[in-house]
C-alpha cells in the first residue's frame, strides 16, 4: 500500500496548492456564493475513502476472507478515483497558469507554478504505473489499464466543466470535484461491466472490475442501473425536447399549454420506456437476472412480506406526518431554515436506524428507490414538466436554505446519499461495524446536536465571521460517542461481533466533529465519507 499512500500524499500536495493560487484565478466558474473553493477537500475525499476500504480489503486477504481479485478491484477504483481527481486538477492548474500569463507574461510565479504543477503529475504518473504494473500479467495488460485511467481523467474534466456552467452558483469547484468523480467512477464501473460481458474478445478481462472476481449483487446492480439510467435519461430528453422544438418552431399556431402537455407526454412516455425496457435491460446484460429486474424486486420484497411490508408503512407515516408538520412550520415560524431542516436529520435516524439492524438489505433497496424518486422529482422542477413543475418546485422551496438555489436543490439528494453511501460501501467484507452507520451517526445524531446545541447555547464561536461554535462541536462529538456507546452492545446482541476499538473511534468522531465545524463545504457530502475512512482504519 505504500505506492497508493504516496500518490495520495502527491494528490493532497498538489491540491493544496491549487487551491492557494486558486483565490480570483477560477472565476470562469460561478460558485456557490459564501463557499471557499475547497479544492483539497474534494481532490482527497474519494480517493481516501477507496484507499480506507483497500487497506480494509487487504487485513480481509490477510485473514484468506477474500480473493485477491478483490483487492486487485479495489485497486483499480482507487487509481480510477484518483485519475479523476488529478485530471480536474491538472485542468485546473491549466486554466490558472493561462489567467495569470495573460495578465503578465513575464510574471515568473506562473513558471514556478507550472514548473510545480508538472513535477506532481509527473511523480504520480510515475507512481500509478508502478502500482499497476504489479497487479498486471503483462504490459500490455499495463497500458490497458492506464488508458481506461485516462479515459477516467478525461471524463472527469469535461464532466466538471458541464456541471459548473450548466449549474452555476450550485456548488463550489470542491462539492462539483466530488461529484464528479464520483459519477464519472460510478459510471465507469458498470461501464466496464457491460464491456466485458458483451465484448470479452476486444477487451483484456483484467481490465474490467467484473473479471476480478467480484460477485455482484443483484440489488447493486438494479440501484446502480435506475441511477445511471435515470442521469442518461435527463441527457437525452434534453436533446430530444431541443431537436423537438427546433422542427416546430415554425408552427406559431399551437398554444402553449399544448406544447406544455405534449413535452409532458413525450416525458413520461420516454421515462416509463426508459425504466421499464432500456434500464432492466441493460442489468440484464450485467447480470444474469432469472426474471425481470422489476419482477425481481416484488419477489424480494415479498418473500418477508410481513417486515419489508411494515417497515414500508411506518416510513410512510413518518414522511406523511413529519411533511405535512415541518411544511406548514416552515413557511408560517420565524425559525432559521438551516435549524429547522435539522429536525429531517432526526427523521432520517428514525427510518434508517431500525432497518439498518434489521431489513440492511432491504434498507440498501429503499435507499436506491427514494434516490430515484429524487432524481425524477428534480427533474420535473428543473424542466417545469406539467402538471406537476411548478406544484414541486413551489413545495421544495419551503425546505431550502442558503446552499441551494433556484436552479438547483441539492439539500435532499446529500443528505440521503450521505446517510446511504456508507451502507452501500460497506456491503461485502466488514471488520468494523459501525461503518455501516457512519452516515446516520454523523449527520442524524452528531450534525444535529453541533446546530441545536450550538444555535441555543453557543457562545464561543470557532472564528469572528463564522456561526459555529465550540459549545455545538463538544455537543456534536459527545452526542455520536454516546451513541456508539449504545450502539454496539446492541449490535453485539444481534449478529455483529464488536471490534470496534474505543480510541480510533474517539479519533475519528473528534476529527469528523472538528471538520463539520471548520468546513465552508456542503458537510453532508464530506463527512460521512471522511468518518467512513476513519473508521475502516
Amino acid at each position: 500500500l505504500l505506492p497508493h499512500a504516496l500518490s495520495l500524499s502527491l494528490l493532497s500536495v498538489f491540491s493544496l496548492f491549487v487551491e492557494i493560487r486558486a483565490d480570483g484565478s477560477l472565476s470562469l466558474f460561478k460558485t456557490r456564493p459564501g463557499a471557499s473553493s475547497g479544492i483539497m477537500l474534494g481532490a482527497v475525499t474519494l480517493p481516501t475513502v477507496m484507499l480506507s476500504k483497500l487497506i480494509q480489503l487487504s487485513r480481509a486477504f490477510s485473514l484468506q476472507q477474500i480473493e485477491i481479485g478483490e483487492l486487485e478491484h479495489m485497486t483499480m477504483q482507487f487509481w480510477a478515483a484518483s485519475a479523476c481527481c488529478c485530471g480536474v486538477l491538472i485542468f485546473l492548474s491549466i486554466l490558472m497558469w493561462c489567467a495569470a500569463y495573460n495578465k503578465n507574461p513575464h510574471f515568473s510565479c506562473s513558471v514556478w507554478d507550472a514548473k510545480f504543477s508538472l513535477s506532481c503529475v509527473i511523480l504520480f504518473s510515475v507512481v500509478c504505473c508502478i502500482s499497476l504494473a504489479t497487479i498486471s500479467h503483462t504490459g500490455f495488460n499495463t497500458a490497458l489499464k492506464l488508458l481506461w485511467l485516462l479515459c477516467h481523467g478525461f471524463a472527469a474534466v469535461k464532466l466538471i466543466q458541464h456541471l459548473l456552467n450548466t449549474f452555476p452558483c450550485c456548488a463550489s469547484i470542491g462539492e462539483a470535484l466530488l461529484l464528479t468523480s464520483g459519477l464519472v467512477l460510478y459510471f465507469g464501473d458498470m461501464l466496464a461491466c457491460t464491456i466485458s460481458k458483451v465484448c470479452r474478445l476486444l477487451v483484456s478481462p483484467e481490465l474490467v472490475s467484473i473479471r476480478y472476481g467480484i460477485k455482484r449483487s443483484e440489488i447493486g446492480i438494479i440501484i446502480q442501473g435506475v441511477l445511471l439510467g435515470l442521469l442518461i435519461f435527463s441527457a437525452v430528453f434534453k436533446f430530444v425536447i431541443h431537436l423537438w422544438e427546433y422542427f416546430c418552431r415554425a408552427d406559431n399556431s399551437e398554444s402553449r399549454k399544448n406544447k406544455e402537455i405534449r413535452r409532458s407526454l413525450i416525458f413520461f412516455a420516454s421515462l416509463g420506456f426508459t425504466m421499464i425496457v432500456v434500464a432492466p435491460s441493460w442489468m440484464m446484460i450485467v447480470l444474469d437476472f432469472d426474471v425481470h429486474p422489476i419482477l425481481w424486486i416484488f419477489h424480494f420484497v415479498l418473500s418477508e412480506p410481513l417486515k419489508r411490508l411494515s417497515l414500508c408503512i411506518y416510513w410512510l407515516g413518518l414522511i406523511y406526518a413529519s411533511v405535512l408538520r415541518f411544511y406548514n412550520i416552515s413557511k408560517n415560524s420565524k425559525i432559521e431554515r438551516i435549524l429547522l431542516r435539522k429536525y429531517y436529520h432526526l427523521l432520517a435516524v428514525s427510518m434508517f436506524l431500525p432497518a439498518l439492524i434489521y431489513q440492511p438489505k432491504f434498507l440498501d433497496l429503499a435507499f436506491g428507490a427514494a434516490l430515484a424518486v429524487f432524481l425524477v422529482l428534480e427533474i420535473i422542477r428543473v424542466w417545469r414538466i406539467w402538471p406537476l413543475g411548478q406544484l414541486v418546485h413551489q413545495f421544495m422551496s419551503a425546505f431550502t436554505d442558503h446552499r441551494d438555489s433556484d436552479i438547483l436543490i441539492v439539500s435532499h439528494f446529500s443528505l440521503l446519499l450521505g446517510c446511504a453511501l456508507p451502507i452501500w460501501m460497506s456491503s461485502g467484507f466488514n471488520d468494523r461495524p459501525l461503518i455501516p452507520f457512519a452516515g446516520i451517526l454523523s449527520l442524524g445524531i452528531g450534525d444535529t446536536m453541533a446546530s441545536m446545541v450550538g444555535h441555543k447555547y453557543g457562545v464561543l464561536r470557532w472564528s469572528k465571521t463564522g456561526k459555529k461554535t465550540i459549545e455545538g462541536t463538544a455537543a456534536g462529538i459527545v452526542s455520536v460517542l454516546a451513541a456508539c456507546s449504545v450502539l454496539l452492545p446492541l449490535l453485539a446482541s444481534t449478529r455483529y461481533i464488536p471490534t470496534q476499538h474505543w480510541f480510533p473511534l474517539l479519533i475519528a468522531v473528534t476529527t469528523s466533529g472538528l471538520l463539520e465545524a471548520y468546513t465552508a463545504q456542503l458537510d453532508n457530502a464530506f463527512i460521512p465519507l471522511i468518518f467512513y475512512s476513519l473508521l475502516c482504519l
